[in-house]
């Protein structure tokens, strides 16, 4: 198992057994502490655990521990997340921030237990089955062991295809489960069961002002990137967009390494040379004007476009997938992505910041928040918001009307509403490759009703398990993925903050752009359209047309994805290519998500029926 999974930990094995148990870990040294890392650390009291940890409370924590500043500094991560559990046991995950997945052998109760961070951002999967429980970072480390059986598990994938949440145990692979973020899964000899631990109901926030509420929040976001930035020599990267959260994440770094003379690197994906190409409404197809903007203001910040080289969205789709363990949900960012980390492969660095979740936290427009206005009766504060986002194209009045009022609604009249919007997003067939028997069997859903954001908050926090896709960067590219705008501390901050804050002048982010107009450029604070990411996605594609055919006519005669897929639909799409429009919904629902994310399942099922033989 841990032979599986040495390309996710080239620098060092450990391993412990005793009776029937055994534990075993791999590292990859990404913190200055890991060469404190003990590989098995030896929990007081009987026990022994191993953890794929980064703690970014670790002077908070080593003082609730009890513990001398220069003992702390000598212990990894792990050994503190060890001391964590022999203080607190089961109520550790409350005084834990970072990313971490780990097992623990708790002796003296004759159990295991498996927990992962509140959003899920360090793997853990495992295999139940008679007389045998395994655990593993990522699936190969289970595949190899005889009674884990290598097959797609057809329900997940339908449920990927449809563009639903990753909700439950279930993994893409049949008899393989995921520990759920936030989660801590005990099995022992009566069983096993499993709790969310991370389960927040920050207070609401009242402070003085709007300046007040700002300051706050630029406190929160340089703790939360400082804590982010031990890093082994020093050196980090940082992707930068034209808009508010990698921009504010890469400025926030430079801010805090100018005190010791450190520098940032930064990365903005743009397409090809001269490409003239048009993006979606609402959207701009080129961020590397704005980015240039923000690397500007600060003296420690290289600027490195990675512009598109016309390679084909399916290029790299077969090495992601080996490298993830799970379908790639966009090929067409994956290709920047990847050439990104390459580029900072080749300039040495080891850690890459990234602003994925801001508008779930520190540029939330307050837009989710329309039902519960309404279904409280709040309509003051409804108008304000419901301008603010049809002024900021976020939606359109007929969408604010949709969005505020369908959660209320009897299904029926839902539906005629979606239908009313006409919103390509509503409208399943339009955006899945599923076949149609397969869409009308997919089991219902509960309706996500009005009055509980905070809850829908955290679902749409962990609709998709990122850790995969992290884990496959660091093996593929030696580059540490992280997102400081997923700290707890100040998404639980964020989470806290009044709506009428968010909305402030009748502008969607009005406290975002408050607090962040220390650090960033009025015209990236004021910009209004949203980047387009991989905007000549199509033209790689165009030209490796022949590719997608060839692939279309391999998964028809595989049982698994033709029973999946809409096999002569993916034909149709081949046959009737466009020669422009490529910028419409139309073109964008029929071949950046029905063909290509058909095609990145197809890859999957077709990798794992390979490697069956």
């Amino acid at each position: 198992m841990l032979a599986a999974q040495a390309i996710y930990g080239p620098h060092g094995e450990a391993r412990w057994a005793e009776g029937g148990v055994a534990l075993g870990r791999r590292l990859f040294r990404t913190l200055p502490e890991d060469r404190y890392d003990q590989g098995v650390a030896p929990v007081e009291g009987g026990g022994w655990l191993v953890a794929d940890v980064r703690l970014d409370n670790r002077p908070a924590l080593a003082r609730r521990l009890g513990l001398a500043a220069g003992v702390a500094k000598g212990l990894a991560d792990a050994s503190l997340l060890a001391a964590a559990w022999t203080r607190w046991g089961d109520h550790c995950f409350d005084h834990l921030v970072g990313d971490y997945a780990f097992a623990l052998w708790d002796a003296p109760r004759q159990r295991l237990v498996l927990a992962r961070d509140p959003l899920g951002h360090r793997p853990l999967h495992l295999h139940r089955s008679a007389g045998l429980v395994a655990f593993a970072s990522m699936p190969r480390g289970l595949h190899v062991l005889e009674a884990v059986p290598l097959a797609p598990d057809e329900a997940s994938l339908a449920s990927f295809l449809a563009l639903r949440p990753e909700e439950g145990s279930a993994t893409f692979f049949a008899g393989v489960e995921r520990v759920e973020p936030g989660c801590v899964l005990v099995v022992g000899k009566g069983g096993g069961s499993a709790r969310r631990h991370y389960a927040p109901s920050p207070p609401a926030l009242r402070l003085s002002g709007p300046d007040e509420y700002a300051e706050a929040l630029r406190e929160r976001l340089d703790e939360a990137v400082e804590a982010q930035l031990r890093v082994v020599g020093g050196r980090v990267g940082a992707h930068l967009s034209s808009g508010m959260d990698s921009a504010a994440v890469t400025a926030t770094a430079a801010r805090l390494l100018a005190r010791s003379g450190g520098r940032v690197t930064a990365f903005t994906a743009a397409p090809r040379v001269g490409f003239a190409g048009g993006a979606p409404f609402g959207r701009h197809a080129d961020e590397s004007r704005g980015a240039a903007a923000v690397a500007a203001m600060y003296d420690n910040i290289e600027h490195v476009i990675v512009r598109g080289d016309g390679r084909s969205p399916l290029s790299d789709l077969d090495r992601d997938i080996a490298l993830c363990g799970r379908p790639m949900l966009n090929p067409c960012n994956h290709l920047w992505y990847n050439d990104i980390n390459r580029a900072a492969q080749r300039k040495g660095l080891g850690v890459m910041l990234t602003g994925d979740f801001g508008n779930l936290g520190l540029t939330d427009d307050g837009l989710d928040a329309l039902p519960d206005l309404v279904g409280h009766g709040r309509w003051a504060t409804w108008v304000r918001l419901a301008r603010a986002v049809e002024r900021g194209g976020a939606l359109r009045w007929r969408g604010v009307l949709a969005a505020s009022f369908e959660p209320a609604l009897p299904p029926a009249v839902g539906r005629w509403l979606r239908r009313l919007v006409r919103s390509p997003g509503d409208d399943l067939a339009r955006q899945s490759a599923l076949t149609p028997d397969r869409r009308q069997a997919l089991p219902s859903r509960p309706a996500v009703r009005p009055g509980d954001r905070l809850a829908r908050r955290l679902a749409a926090l962990t609709r998709m398990d990122l850790a995969l896709y992290a884990k496959g960067a660091l093996a593929g590219t030696g580059v540490d993925v992280r997102d400081p705008l997923t700290d707890r501390r100040l998404l639980e901050f964020c989470l806290s903050i009044p709506i009428e804050q968010l909305v402030a002048d009748g502008r969607p982010r009005a406290l975002a752009r408050r607090a962040l107009s220390d650090r960033l450029p009025a015209p990236v604070l004021a910009q209004d359209t949203r980047g387009y990411q991989a905007a000549d996605w199509h033209e790689g594609l165009t030209a490796d047309q022949a590719t997608a055919a060839a692939d279309v006519e391999r998964l028809a005669v595989l049982p698994v994805a033709a029973g999946l897929l809409d096999i002569e639909r993916l034909r149709g799409l081949v046959a009737r290519w466009p020669v422009e429009g490529w910028d419409s919904d139309t073109a964008i629902d029929a071949y950046r998500l029905v063909l290509l994310r058909g095609l990145a399942v197809g890859r999957f099922i077709t990798q794992t029926v390979r490697a069956n033989g």
